[in-house]
């Protein structure tokens, strides 16, 4: 434990004596560590926010609070016990939500759940519904938040600000390459106007905006020991957003047969098993809450986020790979290849995703 390190955690207002700061994770945008208190008091996490990543980490912290106190209201209303059931913000000993060290980095604090359990990758069909439910429950407690919240990533997951990033990237032809990629170029353009149309639903309106995670990766949600579902975390990402997009993000990672990177695009699909699965355990928690447009829209919430994902890649190929951490020349191209695959995939199998959601919508409705 650096002295440095030490004297930042000292400035959060944390029960008992600070024993000892063990990092945790491998830290690709935050760096997170573990302090150790000593005797009875809690455990806590302290995480250093990427101010690249996140350019306002006083509003993003401000999210935090609002959605964080919100859910630990909800959660000692229905008897359960907030400091397990939900993420407790730890204030600074001067009661400000972050603190800003000597070199102007920002640190935040919350209390460790002691025993929690966490999974790097949904590889059954039960822990992709416990992960739906993680995910459908985080949205569902905060159906009835009202405050309003900053948007921390401009244009995240907005097609229509991918897109137009999208032309000026070919317009620049930034690495002499957008020659080479009439094919890859065509499968954007032809679906540039069905996603488009999806995005005006949410325009008008039609589909509505709700508080969202954005992140819904299976690490982020804790388990106690038992497998059951304590609360969604690292909501850096939280802001106002159509529900579906959550959906959306994590069957692109739930239920892909393959890697996000595989180089052999035939190893890649949709795995129907792990859709239903996923699906069941979101609407058990969401059915109710959502309408029938988003119901309506659900399984094509997939093709969108995936879709999305193929355009960012080959952006960034086009661009010279500015903004994707690659481990070789061709890396983004490949992800691109992969995730074609994976929309191919989706569209194949539509039909069938739309069947499961109605049914499965049904049952909990």
């Amino acid at each position: 434990m650096t002295a440095q390190l030490r004297d930042i955690a000292s400035a959060f207002a944390f029960d008992g004596t600070i024993d000892a700061i063990e990092a945790l994770g491998e830290g690709f945008i935050n760096d997170t560590f573990v302090v150790r208190t000593a005797g009875d008091a809690p455990d806590y996490i302290l995480q250093r926010k990427n101010r690249h990543v996140f350019p306002d980490v006083p509003a993003m912290m401000e999210n935090i609070r609002k959605v964080t106190e919100h859910i630990r209201r909800r959660v000692a209303a229905e008897g359960g016990d907030p400091n397990r059931e939900a993420m407790t913000v730890i204030p600074t000993r001067d009661g400000a939500l972050y603190h800003r060290d000597e070199a102007g980095e920002y640190w935040a604090a919350t209390r460790f759940i002691e025993g929690a359990v966490t999974y790097d990758r949904a590889d059954t069909e039960e822990l992709a519904r416990k992960g739906g439910e993680g995910i459908g429950r985080f949205q569902a407690q905060l159906a009835d938040f009202t405050e309003p919240l900053a948007e921390t990533i401009r244009g995240f997951h907005d097609i229509r600000h991918r897109f137009a990033q999208w032309d000026e990237a070919l317009r620049r032809d930034a690495a002499g390459r957008v020659g080479s990629l009439a094919a890859e170029i065509a499968f954007i353009e032809a679906r540039r106007e069905e996603m488009l149309a999806f995005k005006r639903l949410v325009e008008e309106g039609t589909i509505p905006v709700r508080v969202t995670h954005n992140d819904t990766k299976i690490a982020n949600i804790l388990f106690d020991g038992e497998g059951r579902v304590l609360c969604a975390i690292d909501l850096d990402t939280v802001m106002n957003a159509p529900a579906l997009n959550d959906f959306g993000d994590a069957i692109r990672t739930f239920a892909n047969t393959g890697a996000e990177d595989d180089p052999e695009p035939g190893r890649v699909g949709l795995s129907l098993g792990m859709f239903r699965a996923y699906a069941e355990g979101y609407l058990s928690q969401q059915a109710r809450q959502l309408t029938q447009a988003e119901i309506d829209h659900l399984a094509f919430s997939a093709r969108y986020i995936t879709f999305e994902q193929v355009l960012r890649f080959l952006m960034d190929y086009i661009d010279g790979d500015t903004y994707y951490k690659i481990r070789y020349p061709d890396h983004n191209l490949v992800r691109t290849h992969a995730q074609q695959r994976l929309l191919e995939s989706m569209e194949e199998q539509y039909d069938a995703m739309r069947a499961i959601v109605r049914e499965v919508a049904a049952a909990y409705r």
